[in-house]
């Protein structure tokens, strides 16, 4: 592909992203293989380059553009080649992918820029854009960190997880033999620590409140030696179903997933109510702490949509306050950096909960906000997480 032939497949994924942002369409990472499936005469030069392009123009519009070409257009000042593109020149340099992905003026949309807590200063907000690492979780019921690394000779130790591994680019993880016997799952280093902030034990009883695919009820059942029983419950029968080959090759056999009609939560969980030891709500959310991986999103998100999620955050927090036992321990979470739906959500529920006792985690990195701890990407390089933890009165 020419250099110009680049640009205009780039600009047609981009008007497709932007469509997809507005009616709730697939995801960019979808969008690319779909639009590279039908056109298999492109190399993989042209696709990487391709993919860049249209990555790099989401990253520097904080506001949903107008077309895919204004996308484009939007990283002329880094690429100025880009505009010998445009006017059809054959001649024109092949793009190169920008220094940065962005500035603190791009990053945000503006309707958020006063949404996010009050410790994360606007110099990280380009961290948000940054590419993220490749992380894996060494399962510890197939071994060590030590034998992971081994087996991947490329990995290197993470520097907050005691269970991570961080990659190489490029690297083909679901290739090798350590992903395919089960002893590594792809996890960002900042999941990691939230599940290891559970302070999972062998011979509990879990609840998973929003277990999606089961990334985090992995790790549980890893920390529980296998041993006890965990709840894996989710709203999406399609996401849930995805978990059950995952639990065969990681070794797990606790683990039983529950497939909850929104709004009928508790008569699902009724069996359970105050008989669990920890219940997890890694609860549905804005995405802010993943930007780097799908920046995107950033369109997608309104304020009726952040309304609606801050709703219902606040509801599975009532419905998981009921299954705990007491003494036990409920551990809320959301890979999102804003205010409201963090330390605001932690310090409606203290209000509403005032014999709970607030237990924040030791997880070795983050900072306070409010009752709870956030990670950001440009402080701890995971995703952007914040946690809080009770205790359920005696």
């Amino acid at each position: 592909m020419t250099p110009a032939a680049r640009a205009q497949a780039a600009i047609e994924l981009l008007d497709q992203v932007i469509e997809a942002a507005r009616s709730g369409g697939a995801a960019a990472d979808t969008l690319i293989a779909r639009y590279f499936k039908d056109r298999r005469y492109a190399g993989s030069k042209d696709r990487r380059a391709v993919r860049e392009l249209v990555y790099a123009a989401i990253r520097r519009s904080g506001e949903r553009p107008a077309s895919g070409r204004a996308a484009l257009l939007g990283l002329a000042d880094e690429l100025p080649d880009l505009l010998d593109c445009f006017d059809g020149s054959p001649h024109a340099p092949s793009p190169r992918v920008p220094g940065e992905n962005g500035t603190a003026r791009t990053a945000v949309p503006a309707w958020l820029a006063a949404r996010f807590d009050p410790v994360i200063d606007e110099a990280e907000w380009p961290a948000l854009l940054e590419r993220a690492p490749l992380d894996l979780r060494c399962n510890r019921l197939k071994g060590d960190r030590e034998a992971a690394m081994t087996a991947l000779p490329d990995a290197v130790a993470t520097r907050l997880s005691p269970i991570g591994l961080r990659v190489p680019e490029g690297v083909r993880v679901e290739d090798s033999d350590a992903w395919r016997s089960g002893l590594v799952e792809v996890q960002d280093e900042g999941s990691q620590l939230l599940a290891l902030a559970c302070e999972a034990r062998a011979g509990m009883t879990v609840v998973d409140l929003c277990a999606g695919a089961g990334g985090k009820t992995l790790a549980l059942a890893a920390e529980m030696a296998n041993q006890g029983s965990i709840v894996a419950a989710d709203t999406d029968r399609g996401r849930l179903s995805r978990m059950m080959p995952r639990l065969e090759r990681a070794g797990v056999s606790i683990v039983g997933t529950r497939l909850l009609n929104p709004g009928a939560e508790r008569e699902a969980l009724a069996d359970l109510r105050g008989a669990v030891d920890l219940v997890l709500v890694d609860a549905p959310c804005s995405g802010s702490g993943t930007w780097r991986r799908n920046p995107e999103t950033r369109w997608r998100l309104t304020p009726d949509r952040l309304g609606r999620l801050v709703a219902l955050q606040a509801a599975l927090l009532d419905i998981a306050a009921e299954l705990v036992r007491p003494g036990g321990l409920l551990v809320y979470a959301v890979c999102s950096l804003l205010a409201e739906e963090g330390r605001n959500q932690a310090a409606r529920f203290r209000e509403h909960r005032s014999a709970w006792v607030s237990d924040p985690a030791a997880m070795g990195a983050g900072r306070t906000a409010g009752t709870g701890q956030i990670l950001t990407p440009a402080q701890d390089g995971t995703d952007g997480f914040f946690v809080a933890r009770w205790r359920a009165p005696c």
